[in-house]
């Protein structure tokens, strides 16, 4: 009998294979106390367990396989990184001593009061880094167990569909190394590295599948669906021939989307649109020239600050931007973006306190206004950026002109300082601002006159104004971004723009779903930037699309109320003549 168990889709496509499970024996960790005269040997202990965690990342990384993009190498790189922060190397040795306790419980001290600072960050992919923290401290915690290193490495695992509590970033590129279909895993999130790593290398894997490996025994057949996000274990004949067909289409689809790299991004009737795309590390950047594309319409520069416990200096700021400004351009990098996670560290007690709901407090534009110091080392890289090649600068979380003038009053100090020092950049470099908060939507056209360009951040406008978290399941069903609010937001900022002459694009989730790209291409959007695994097939709803008609239907879009009746208008709109 077949049966069939709903997750969350995080990386598309269809496997069809036999299961293989992973049971990661969990790792029992008490207190014990150790005498001050054997405290050194607990160090020694714990000190080999990172160099010996170190060897066996590396020994990953080194199996990474040569046709695989630079990225995948970096979120190993990350991990490697976490074992050298002092965070996780020194302070647990600092609660050994305070504590007099064993290495695993001065570890698990640290760990939880790490995790507890990312529980708090608001936005939803900077919360996920936690599972990194998480997936590092669990190999140490292994090594000091004496268990043995990964499941996978032993295994014979070619083209079986691997399901697990959760896998690591490292567990991932292994799965490739093995040739395995597909994964599905009880716990995880969609902007994990794991899921992103899956996107990337083209697995189908699945997420939040609970009590998964209850239901599911190995060798048992099952069909994964990544784009719905369920698996089908032992499926009947019919079942079976359905997905066969689906897979070969899929095949074919992706092998269509291929060819059209090179070409132009143009509707039927001859309407241009912008095409760009969105990155989160500088070595996304191949993933984007993989698909054609060549701008960047949101660099994301979070990444600079995780994992350690002193912010990037201007060097590493520019650093990591002219690695992809001569790969890209124009390149839209998006200063700070930290979800509210102004750390207070006590460093008695290791440990961080936070402002009660983050997603309301400092956060974006707020905290780099706030520390000045931390935002002006940004600016100054970006502004010594943009003299090497076609830079914009990108302001999120706004709400008031104030903000932008306090902006606009930091870069000018700034200017004066590098032309002081003979130091180049672009004097008439863009500035934009994000459209994530509603009351800059509202106001876009008293706001639009006064940058040089605006994007829409759909992730935080439907949030806010929705007071509904797509992460939080007990209100998530709320997150509908055909709310009409949403659309008259969204048409009032496009709107907004038009009449200023400014562009303005979106760069949030909606433009990366196929079901929005033509009505938000009536509304009036011209410019799309979206994830590189996205790229083809928005640009193929685009050239396939006759604009002529979309206009009226989209405006009716935004005076109804139901939601049925929205999403039979919708239908309409993607249907193709």
């Amino acid at each position: 009998m077949s049966l069939s168990l709903q997750g969350i889709g995080v990386s598309k496509g269809i496997a069809i294979g036999n299961v293989y499970i992973i049971h990661h024996e969990p790792v029992e960790i008490n207190e014990y106390c150790v005498q001050s005269p054997h405290l050194p040997d607990e160090i020694e202990r714990f000190e080999n367990a990172i160099s010996l965690a170190r060897e066996q990342l590396l020994h990953i990384r080194k199996r990474v396989p040569k046709n695989s993009t630079i990225d995948i190498a970096a979120f190993i790189d990350a991990h490697l990184l976490m074992l050298e922060d002092s965070l996780l190397s020194q302070i647990p040795i600092d609660l050994i001593y305070e504590h007099q306790c064993n290495a695993e419980w001065a570890l698990k001290m640290q760990c939880d009061s790490i995790v507890q600072s990312f529980e708090q960050i608001a936005d939803p992919y900077l919360s996920a880094r936690q599972n990194d923290v998480k997936h590092v401290v669990t190999r140490i915690q292994r090594i000091l167990a004496g268990y043995q290193d990964s499941s996978l490495e032993s295994a014979s695992l070619s083209n079986a569909i691997i399901i697990a509590d959760d896998l690591s970033p490292a567990d991932t590129v292994l799965m490739q190394h093995h040739g395995i279909l597909a994964f599905a895993t009880e716990s995880g999130g969609i902007t994990s590295h794991t899921a992103i790593l899956a996107r990337s290398l083209g697995i189908p894997a699945i997420v939040g599948l609970q009590r998964v490996r209850s239901y599911i025994q190995a060798d048992d057949t099952v069909i994964v669906d990544g784009s719905e996000g369920f698996i089908l274990a032992e499926p009947d004949e019919r079942s079976l021939c359905y997905y066969q067909r689906r897979q070969s289409q899929e095949k074919r689809y992706r092998s269509a989307l291929s060819k059209i790299k090179a070409s132009p991004t143009i509707t039927r009737d001859g309407t241009s649109i912008s095409l760009q795309a969105n990155i989160e590390f500088p070595e996304d950047i191949k993933a984007v020239k993989r698909v054609g594309g060549k701008e960047i319409g949101l660099y994301r520069t979070e990444f600079l600050f995780m994992n350690r416990t002193q912010p990037p200096d201007e060097e590493e700021h520019l650093e990591a931007y002219r690695r992809v400004i001569q790969e890209a351009a124009p390149v839209t990098i998006r200063t700070l973006d930290l979800g509210a996670d102004k750390q207070i560290v006590d460093n008695r007690q290791h440990h961080y306190s936070f402002i009660t709901n983050p997603a309301l407090s400092l956060r974006g534009i707020r905290l780099c206004l706030k520390e000045q110091n931390l935002f002006k080392a940004q600016l100054r890289a970006i502004l010594r950026a943009s003299a090497l090649g076609e830079v914009r600068m990108m302001i999120p979380m706004v709400s008031d002109q104030s903000e932008i003038i306090q902006v606009y009053k930091i870069v000018e100090h700034l200017k004066n300082d590098l032309r002081q020092q003979s130091i180049k950049f672009d004097p008439s470099m863009p500035i934009g601002v994000m459209v994530e908060v509603p009351a800059l939507a509202i106001c876009s056209d008293l706001i639009a006159p006064h940058v040089d360009f605006l994007s829409i951040g759909t992730n935080d406008l439907i949030q806010y104004t929705l007071a509904a978290d797509r992460n939080d399941q007990s209100v998530n069903y709320l997150y509908n971004p055909l709310h009409p609010a949403i659309l008259r937001l969204i048409k009032m900022s496009i709107d907004g723009a038009t009449q200023a002459g400014k562009p303005i694009s979106m760069c949030g989730e909606m433009a990366n779903d196929k079901r929005y790209v033509r009505l938000l291409l009536g509304l009036g959007l011209r410019t799309f930037s979206v994830n590189p695994e996205s790229y083809l097939e928005v640009k193929k709803i685009i050239n396939n699309t006759d604009m002529s008609h979309l206009p009226s239907l989209a405006v009716r879009m935004l005076d109804m109320t139901s939601q049925a009746e929205r999403a039979e208008l919708l239908e309409a709109i993607n249907y193709e003549s």
